[in-house]
């Protein structure tokens, strides 16, 4: 799998990676994306010119030149609104899922804030092996152990919904 983060979130997304190596057998490709913003415009600068250029040869996306071969679905996680990575969407052929920090934190750590918003190393985890099940790479069953190894219940309220 492909696991992108930003700033302190990175070290959740190590984390998670490390946890899918040892208990899963998942091997991950860490991304450090440092500007999903500049991502994006770079994106659209291609898409534009190819718009405006129709007879000569398309503009790749930066994005997109640097996941070319990569294997796996693409997970990233954000401490950030999820539509910080979200809009990277259009530039990632592969199946993509984001995880980020939609609305207001109940939290009074960092740790129970990722927790709550679901985008700690487990949630990354549980994303990337639930997007491999998806690829048929993976049984459902996989994903209901890791569920029931890292203690999210399937009742959790959804923080979106808070």
């Amino acid at each position: 799998v492909q696991l992108m983060g930003c700033g302190t979130i990175l070290r959740e997304v190590e984390a998670a990676a490390q946890l899918l190596q040892e208990e899963w057998g998942v091997a991950a490709d860490i991304w450090s994306v440092t500007s999903a913003n500049q991502l994006r415009r770079d994106g659209l600068a291609c898409q534009r010119w190819n718009l405006l250029n129709p007879e000569a040869e398309s503009k790749v996306p930066y994005l997109t030149q640097q996941l070319e071969g990569a294997v796996g679905p693409v997970i990233a996680a954000s401490d950030y609104m999820k539509t910080y990575f979200d809009q990277l969407r259009p530039f990632i052929s592969s199946a993509f899922r984001v995880l980020g920090a939609d609305g207001f934190g109940r939290s009074d750590t960092r740790d129970k804030l990722r927790h709550f918003f679901e985008v700690n190393r487990y949630f990354v985890v549980v994303a990337a092996l639930s997007a491999l099940v998806e690829q048929g790479s993976v049984k459902p069953a996989t994903v209901a152990t890791a569920l029931k190894k890292y203690g999210i219940s399937a009742d959790k309220l959804d923080p979106s919904l808070i």
